[in-house]
């Protein structure tokens, strides 16, 4: 008894849905290289899932972008618009130029200068001398501001080291004040006391001990 006919429509059911994707995508990827190998077939195939992922197939002599070309020249479509040929060609323009800048690094370098005519090498050591000059140039430009700089600390060491001996001698002069001041105060005060004995009563004068005289007979 033979299969039945499938209804082509969208499986509702997620689970089936999916086996049916895995076993369709498994036998369109081995036709795709069965008639690569069999007919000599240049082929590319690409299936993206309702997931996003990507699965794909393309003939082992030649590539998808070999195939998108020739796909371009034989149907005539554009494949491309205005916007995406202009970054391609930008793109390769970027490519030649580093290219180029790669080959004169060299060059300046002393790498690959045996093709090179008199001309040619001319040129390199002009712009190697040129080089030279303003690395020399700038050298000194950084020694100058290095000196400057020396300097200003210099100056800024010297002129704190002037305040600290000022201040310094400031307080030299003020504790020589201070010992005056307490030197003049003790003075005062030793004379107040001598004149405040001279006005005791003579009876409450401090008198001179004398000997005595009966232990001396």
């Amino acid at each position: 008894m033979g299969r039945g006919k499938i209804e082509i429509k969208r499986i509702e059911n997620s689970s089936n849905r999916q086996v049916t994707y895995s076993k369709r995508r498994n036998g369109i990827l081995k036709k795709a290289k069965e008639i690569s190998v069999l007919c000599d077939a240049k082929v590319s195939l690409v299936i993206f899932a309702s997931s996003g992922k990507m699965h794909e197939f393309c003939s082992p002599s030649t590539t998808v972008v070999d195939i998108l070309d020739k796909y371009h020249k034989q149907s005539g479509k554009r494949l491309w618009d205005a916007k995406h040929e202009n970054l391609s060609n930008e793109i390769d323009r970027i490519k030649k130029e580093n290219d180029s800048m790669q080959i004169k690094l060299r060059h300046l370098k002393g790498e690959d200068i045996t093709s090179l005519n008199h001309k040619e090498l001319m040129a390199i050591e002009e712009a190697l001398e040129n080089g030279l000059s303003s690395i020399r140039e700038k050298q000194n430009e950084v020694h100058m501001m290095a000196k400057k700089s020396i300097k200003m600390l210099e100056d800024e060491q010297k002129e704190l080291s002037y305040e600290l001996s000022s201040s310094g001698l400031a307080e030299q002069y003020q504790q020589q004040l201070s010992m005056e001041a307490s030197a003049r105060d003790m003075d005062n005060g030793y004379h107040h006391g001598r004149d405040y004995n001279s006005h005791l009563p003579f009876t409450f004068r401090v008198q001179p001990i004398q000997p005595n005289l009966q232990q001396r007979m």
